[in-house]
């Protein structure tokens, strides 16, 4: 069953709303069919025996010889009058039990009397069409049975009447049209109730996607129902709260950085006066180490809530340069594959961190090879190389900020630790995602993906 409902509230709620209308109309329509026919079948029987009880009486005042001519004439192809006729043979006075032919054989008696004789039975009705069937599936009293009625007349002569099959009532079209008309109304109703319900929810998914690209986003406006703007209080309360706690952790290490400066410089100064070369090059590199270790964290605490406004990027133009710059250093850099259409994006956090995963992809391995493909759904940058790989459990670890590999990942191979973690951050700032797999080759390759479309 869920299957069939779709997938958003919307579609979920205009479904079950639609379901409900459908179910509660037609058990409205059943009753009132119900009602209908109930009125049509008492009033249809008591029209009959008032018919045959007219008949009757304008038989019994005409001469034996008048009866049959008088009968030809009351006669129709659906109502048939047989003056004289046999008298009955058999002995159960009424062999058809239905509702319209007991208020029939009810009224008929109390018109004609209790004390004269009557005998109901079945005429052979041929047999009815399919489309008449399912017409009357729902109208189970919209007319009455084909009957021969017998009665005696008060000179003891027998008459018979035999009626035909009866006209077919019209169906209920004004009925269904209404039904219809209702059911319409109500539903466009409720699409509008519910597309008007449903927006700020859409507002507020779209705020809390957009949330974790931009945290300075504006924040939401509190309007609508009590509820909405209680929602709307609620997330603004969340943004508010996290923003203040990543500037004052930024401050706090941007601080603490500052403050460490003094030290390490002093530190740098007094192991350039050591006697001892050897001890006075394991002193540099650690301090230098430390010194990168800072920078490159408070890098990263900026970049997680980096200002940089989305515009577009030409991505051809800005691997180029990536490459460019690469091959002046001398590294063994390619790019293979080119994007059709610009991408709207932070142009330098994306320079970052494509610059991250190729300086990754020659530190472990002794190139890096780059491959585009961009579609309409999505543009896809392969970063790869010819390293020793990474198990695969450790594929997801080393996001982790300060997390590295023994020992081919390692402090003495350069790095901190950070340069996944802020190449993530970026790609997920933009709403795509970065993962690591070892190619079937050897080697690594980071796949880059960022949505087009409805992602921007």
């Amino acid at each position: 069953m869920r299957r069939l409902l779709p997938k958003t509230l919307f579609g979920q709620l205009v479904a079950i709303l639609t379901v409900g209308l459908i179910l509660a109309q037609s058990l409205s329509a059943a009753l009132n069919l119900w009602d209908r026919e109930r009125l049509v079948r008492n009033v249809s029987a008591m029209r009959w025996a008032q018919r045959v009880s007219d008949n009757v009486r304008i038989l019994d005042t005409l001469q034996a010889e008048q009866r049959a001519r008088v009968a030809n004439i009351l006669s129709n192809p659906r109502w048939e009058i047989i003056v004289p006729a046999a008298a009955p043979t058999e002995t159960s006075p009424h062999q058809v039990n239905d509702a319209w032919t007991g208020i029939f054989v009810e009224s008929l008696q109390a018109q004609l009397g209790a004390d004269r004789p009557l005998q109901i039975r079945p005429v052979d009705e041929p047999r009815r069409p399919a489309r008449w069937r399912l017409l009357h599936a729902f109208e189970p009293f919209s007319r009455h049975p084909p009957l021969s009625v017998l009665t005696r007349l008060t000179d003891g002569t027998w008459v018979r009447f035999e009626s035909g099959i009866p006209r077919e009532p019209p169906w209920p079209s004004r009925l269904l049209i209404q039904s219809a008309v209702l059911l319409g109304a109500v539903l466009l109703l409720a699409m509008v109730a519910v597309t008007w319900v449903t927006r700020p929810i859409s507002l507020l998914a779209k705020a809390a996607r957009d949330l974790g690209r931009d945290i300075y986003r504006p924040p939401l406006r509190e309007n609508g129902p009590v509820e909405v703007q209680r929602a709307a209080q609620a997330f603004n309360a969340m943004q508010a709260r996290v923003i203040q706690y990543i500037d004052g952790r930024t401050r706090l290490f941007t601080a603490i950085s500052h403050d460490l400066k003094t030290p390490i410089t002093r530190l740098r100064l007094r192991a350039e006066m050591l006697d001892d070369p050897e001890l006075q090059e394991k002193i540099g590199r650690d301090l230098s180490e430390m010194e990168s270790m800072v920078s490159e964290s408070l890098d990263f605490l900026r970049g997680l809530h980096s200002q940089e406004p989305l515009r577009p990027v030409d991505i051809n133009a800005l691997l180029s340069s990536l490459v460019e710059d690469a091959v002046d250093l001398g590294q063994d850099v390619g790019v293979t594959g080119r994007v059709s259409t610009p991408y709207p994006a932070k142009a330098q956090a994306l320079k970052r961190c494509l610059n991250n995963l190729i300086d990754n992809a020659v530190r472990y391995g002794s190139q890096a090879r780059i491959h585009v493909e961009d579609s309409p759904q999505a543009l896809r940058i392969h970063v790869m190389d010819n390293g020793p790989g990474i198990q695969e459990d450790e594929l997801e670890r080393v996001f982790e900020p300060f997390y590295r590999l023994d020992p081919s990942r390692s402090r003495q191979s350069g790095g901190t630790g950070l340069g996944l973690a802020i190449a993530r951050d970026i790609i997920q700032t933009h709403g795509g995602q970065l993962t690591l797999h070892n190619r079937s080759g050897g080697g690594l390759d980071a796949v880059i993906v960022l949505p087009r479309g409805d992602g921007h």
